[in-house]
């Protein structure tokens, strides 16, 4: 059985799709199987990957509105082991038609369910807001991922959402754990970059990933390509911090001995 991993939070540009792409990317070239499932009405982790949105027929909106067969809607990258459950903007009123549905901040779940046994990890991409779906996404995880940008203002808002997954810690899905604070777009020139990884690491502790986002230019172009940083240049700094981040996950959740005594057994 699978882990599901949402990456969450309400501030935009913090790095929410690139980590889900590249993380994803970095579990399936380290022989992981692993779903992204986009659930922004943007698309961008879709077009990350490499799928036009304009030519995704079903996507999560119908699995979630209609109970479509996910299944049918998954779509394979050019990544080995890696496959997108794709959006489009149709989600966009989802939230609006979701209201008055019974067990309305499950349906996420039940679609994640009839999936969670065909693949090692699935990736949950949020929009940037705590709306229903975000409470969807978190309700559906095994963890969350926190994105947190090392800029001034990267602890506004942070205890809403840290505040929102208690709620649905206790309320919803109690078997959430939070995987860490990620912190990105680093760079290691500017002293302010790192007065913030020290604040938050004041404020948070144990809860921050050892593994820092570099800003790296290769990490911003390769959306424009429709390719994760693996694809577009697996030599980037960009490839290595997220290859170092999935490393960082497997270890702490054992995953990475148990892939070790697979390939012995083999």
């Amino acid at each position: 059985m699978g882990k599901i991993i949402t990456i969450a939070n309400q501030k935009g540009g913090v790095g929410k799709t690139t980590t889900a792409i590249n993380l994803g990317a970095s579990f399936s070239v380290l022989e992981y199987k692993t779903l992204i499932i986009d659930a922004d009405p943007q698309a961008n982790a879709t077009s990350g990957v490499g799928i036009d949105p304009k030519n995704v027929k079903t996507s999560i909106y119908e699995a979630i509105i209609e109970e479509h067969d996910a299944k049918s809607s998954i779509q394979e990258t050019e990544t080995p082991n890696l496959y997108i459950l794709p959006a489009h903007i149709d989600l966009v009123g989802a939230e609006i038609e979701i209201i008055n549905m019974t067990d309305r901040e499950k349906l996420m779940r039940q679609v994640t369910n009839d999936l969670i046994n065909d693949y090692d990890f699935i990736i949950i991409d949020c929009s940037p807001s705590l709306g229903l779906i975000t409470v969807n996404a978190l309700t559906a995880g095994d963890s969350v991922i926190v994105p947190v940008q090392c800029e001034y203002f990267a602890l506004e808002g942070l205890g809403k959402l840290l505040n929102t997954i208690k709620i649905v810690q206790s309320r919803l899905n109690t078997e959430l754990d939070i995987e860490g604070i990620l912190l990105t777009m680093y760079d290691s020139r500017l002293r302010l970059a790192k007065q913030v990884v020290s604040e938050v690491k004041t404020h948070f502790q144990q809860m921050i990933f050892d593994t820092l986002i570099h800003r790296n230019i290769k990490l911003s172009e390769a959306p424009s390509f429709g390719e994760s940083i693996i694809a577009h240049d697996a030599s980037s700094t960009g490839a290595r911090n997220y290859l170092n981040l999935a490393r960082e996950i497997l270890l702490k959740n054992g995953m990475l001995e148990e892939k070790t005594k697979e390939k012995a057994n083999e």
